[in-house]
C-alpha cells in the first residue's frame, strides 16, 4: 500500500482521497501523536477533509488544534508547539485535488520512516480506539499567521520596495500582502481573495499563468513580482522588466547572494549550483521531504527545488514561499532583480511533462528502466528516476511522485549539446509512452 508521494498524500477528492481515507489518516496520526495542529488551504473540499481528519485523530484519543485557513509554511511553523502538524492541501495541483502533508515540530515533513509507520497503521487498520470517556478534544488554534509574520519581520527587518504579489486565490492571500506591507513595501495585490475554485489562474504558478502579475509589474513600475502556488510553499518571480524568473534561477540566486558554500538540491536541479557554491551539491530525490532530510543529515543551511521551493534551515525545515518572497523583495530594494539574474551563469535547458494513464504506471516504470539501462553515458544515476550524465550535460527521465506525468529534464553547456541530448532521450520517451 503506497499512499505517500514525493510530497505527502494527495489525489482527486471522492475518488483517490475519500472521507474514509482521511479519517483513517487521522486515526493513524492520532494513534502515534497526542497533540496535532491542523490547517487547510482554500480548496472547496478543505473543510470536509479537515473534519474527517479531526474525527480520526480524536477517535484515537488525541486532540486537534485547528489553525484554519493558513499557508503550509505557517502551519509547519505552528507545529513547533505540538507533536505534529497536518496540512490539508494539494499544493499546486488542480482544484479537484486535495491531500494531507504531515509536519514535525522542527518544520520538516515526515521522513521516510514516519511515512511508512503511518501507512502500516492505515493498511492494517491498527488504530487507537478511545472510549467515550477518553476521546480527544477539538480546539481552535489562533495566532499562527501573526506569529509567522512577526518571525519574518524580526529576521529581515524593514525595507522599501514596490512589490506586485499574486496569491492565486490560495492560502497566501491571508498573509503575503500583509507581511510585505509590515516590512515597509508598497504592495499591489493580485488574486488575493481566497477562492477554492482558483478563478484567477491555476494553483501552479507557471510562466503562462502569470500575465496579470507581469502586467502589474510593468504598469506600476514595481521592483519585483512574486507569485505563489495554492498553499504557499512555492514562489516564483517576475523581474522589473517583466521577465519570468523560475525556481531554477531563484535557487541559483539565493545560493549566490546568501554566500552558501554547500547546499542540497534534488537530482533534477541545475549543474549551475555546483559552479556557484564551489562544491558538489548534495543531491537527493525530488520532493521537499528529501531536501529537508538531507539538510538535517548534512547540517547545511540552504536547499531547494527547481519547482520553486526553498528551505532556509535557520528559519524552518519547511519550504517557505512566504519567507522566500519577502527575502527576494528585500534583495530588490538594493539591486534590480534583472541585474542579479543576468549576472548568474546560464546554460540552455528544457523541462517537459507527458501525461499517461495511471493504470499503466508499473508498465511505464519497467519500460523506462529497460530503455535507460541501454543508454551509453559517463554515469547513470538512479537515485530518483534515471539521470544520464555526460561531460557537458545531462538528462533525467522520471515519473512524477504527485501526478500521472512522465517528466523529462535536460541541461547542457551549449545549444548543440542540448540538441544532441534531445536526440537521445526523445525516441526513448516516445517508445516508453507508446
Amino acid at each position: 500500500m503506497l499512499l505517500f508521494g514525493s510530497s505527502g498524500i494527495r489525489g482527486i477528492v471522492g475518488k483517490d482521497l475519500t472521507i474514509e481515507l482521511a479519517s483513517d489518516i487521522g486515526s493513524a496520526v492520532g494513534t502515534l501523536y497526542e497533540k496535532v495542529v491542523l490547517g487547510k488551504d482554500t480548496r472547496t473540499s478543505g473543510d470536509m477533509i479537515s473534519q474527517s481528519l479531526i474525527a480520526g485523530v480524536t477517535s484515537a484519543g488525541s486532540s486537534t488544534y485547528h489553525a484554519g485557513l493558513v499557508p503550509t509554511p505557517t502551519l509547519a511553523r505552528a507545529s513547533r508547539a505540538f507533536d505534529c502538524g497536518l496540512m490539508v492541501t494539494a499544493s499546486h495541483n488542480p482544484p479537484e485535488y486535495n491531500g494531507v502533508k504531515m509536519w514535525n515540530p522542527d518544520g520538516s515533513a515526515f521522513n521516510t520512516k514516519q511515512m511508512i509507520e503511518v501507512e502500516e497503521h492505515i493498511s492494517e487498520k491498527e488504530f487507537g480506539k478511545a472510549d467515550w470517556r477518553n476521546v480527544g478534544r477539538a480546539y481552535d488554534h489562533e495566532g499562527a499567521i501573526e506569529a509567522h509574520i512577526e518571525s519574518i519581520v524580526r529576521s529581515l527587518g524593514t525595507f522599501e520596495s514596490k512589490v506586485a504579489v499574486d496569491c492565486g486565490c490560495g492560502a497566501t492571500s491571508v498573509i503575503s500582502p500583509l507581511l510585505l506591507r509590515k516590512l515597509g513595501c508598497e504592495v499591489f495585490g493580485i488574486n488575493t481573495q481566497p477562492d477554492g475554485f482558483f478563478p484567477g489562474r491555476s494553483p501552479e504558478p507557471t510562466e503562462d499563468q502569470l500575465g496579470d502579475v507581469r502586467d502589474a509589474v510593468l504598469r506600476k513600475r514595481a521592483d519585483v513580482g512574486i507569485a505563489h502556488d495554492g498553499d504557499g510553499d512555492r514562489m516564483v518571480a517576475i523581474d522589473e522588466k517583466g521577465r519570468f524568473v523560475g525556481g531554477d534561477r531563484l535557487l541559483a540566486l539565493f545560493a549566490s547572494k546568501c554566500g552558501t558554500k554547500g547546499m542540497v538540491a534534488p537530482i533534477d536541479a541545475s549543474m549551475i549550483l555546483d559552479d556557484i557554491t564551489g562544491n558538489p551539491v548534495v543531491r537527493c530525490r525530488v520532493g521537499d521531504v528529501f531536501v529537508s532530510e538531507a539538510l538535517k543529515r548534512t547540517a547545511l543551511e540552504f536547499g531547494g527545488e527547481p519547482s520553486g521551493t526553498f528551505i532556509f534551515a535557520k528559519e524552518t525545515y519547511c519550504p517557505d514561499g512566504v519567507y522566500a518572497g519577502a527575502l527576494l523583495a528585500k534583495m530588490t530594494a538594493d539591486e534590480p532583480l534583472s541585474s542579479m539574474i543576468d549576472a548568474l551563469p546560464s546554460y540552455p535547458a528544457t523541462r517537459e511533462s507527458f501525461s499517461f494513464d495511471p493504470s499503466r504506471k508499473k508498465l511505464l516504470e519497467k519500460k523506462v528502466a529497460g530503455e535507460m539501462e541501454k543508454v551509453k553515458c559517463d554515469r547513470l544515476l538512479t537515485l530518483d528516476g534515471f539521470r544520464a550524465d555526460y561531460e557537458d550535460g545531462w538528462f533525467l527521465i522520471r515519473i512524477s511522485g504527485t501526478e500521472p506525468k512522465l517528466r523529462v529534464t535536460a541541461e547542457a553547456r551549449s545549444e548543440e549539446e542540448l540538441k544532441r541530448l534531445k536526440g537521445i532521450y526523445g525516441p526513448i520517451v516516445k517508445r516508453c509512452l507508446s
